[in-house]
């Protein structure tokens, strides 16, 4: 049955149009209502979900684990994930910073951060007597509460990107090809950001192309995680985090040369890198298997399922 991916799509992609469109009409990314509307869209990939669960009828606890709401098959396994998961995503972060900076692409100033003291100013936020602190805390903070804090928004993108959309992908072009076309779906449907420069505002437009080979790589990521363990929550113990982390990490930056987005960090050329490798490592030594979505499943099936 095929109807419910096109109604996902339709859905994750016209709801997405439909919170980002104040943006479209006025003020752009600079607009008060930006931070409101960029977490209202990340939503809608759950609200198609529900629209495909209207659809497809399949009863609540069956749609709860297949569309990864449970721990899976091993609550020990998804929990040690869950953990190496909440401080490797960081890692990943000061890797790509560090690599990056031994490259020569960034310079950092840790003795006076001034970028970090610039993005303040900026805000009209009053500078600290002691800035290192307050730099040490906001990324003490973003690592162990980060992914605590974003659980919910990010929730709203991962049950339907790799809770429901990679199975169905992974069951019918194959695990790489499901994790690559999801991580692409992914990327495009932050179109109504990115076309406005969201992320890497030098490239204005074209930041809705280069985003989406960045969502590419992070998806093999988010999706092993979510294949390995059938659980949908440490990819959003993934996505919390690299939301949290990476913003606070760019700040490490020097205010004479600020970091170009387009090379530096997780989310710039550098940090593909680090991305492709992690990825393409836990692929190779723990490989994951594609499982059929609930709604393609026979019925008999899933009653002697039940019953065992």
């Amino acid at each position: 049955m095929n109807r419910p991916l096109p109604i996902f799509i339709v859905l994750a992609f016209g709801l997405s149009w439909a919170a980002a469109l104040p943006l479209w009409l006025g003020g752009g990314l600079g607009s008060p209502l930006m931070p409101l509307l960029a977490t209202v869209m990340m939503f809608t990939p759950t609200a198609a979900l529900l629209g495909v669960w209207a659809v497809t009828r399949t009863p609540s606890k069956e749609w709860a684990r297949t569309t990864g709401l449970t721990l899976g098959g091993s609550r020990k396994r998804t929990g040690l994930i869950v953990a190496v998961t909440w401080l490797g995503v960081p890692l990943l972060a000061f890797l790509a910073m560090g690599l990056s900076a031994a490259a020569g692409l960034v310079a950092l100033d840790l003795d006076r951060l001034s970028l970090l003291r610039a993005a303040l100013e900026a805000r009209g936020m009053e500078i600290p007597a002691d800035l290192g602190t307050v730099a040490a805390l906001q990324i003490v903070v973003a690592i162990l509460a980060g992914p605590l804090l974003n659980a919910i928004p990010a929730l709203g993108e991962e049950w339907g990107w790799r809770g429901w959309l990679l199975p169905r992908l992974t069951s019918t072009n194959g695990v790489l090809a499901g994790l690559l076309f999801s991580g692409a779906i992914w990327g495009l449907w932050h179109a109504p950001l990115t076309l406005l420069g969201y992320n890497y505002p030098s490239l204005g437009s074209w930041a809705a192309l280069f985003f989406i080979g960045f969502c590419v790589l992070a998806g093999v990521l988010f999706g092993w995680l979510r294949l390995r363990t059938g659980s949908v929550w440490p990819a959003v113990v993934a996505h919390g985090s690299l939301n949290a982390v990476v913003p606070p990490v760019l700040l490490l930056g020097d205010d004479a040369a600020p970091p170009n987005e387009l090379l530096v960090g997780l989310t710039g050329l550098v940090g593909w890198v680090v991305l492709a490798l992690a990825g393409a490592a836990l692929l190779r030594f723990f490989p994951v298997r594609q499982e059929p979505p609930a709604e393609a499943r026979p019925v008999a099936a899933d009653a002697r399922s039940s019953a065992e």
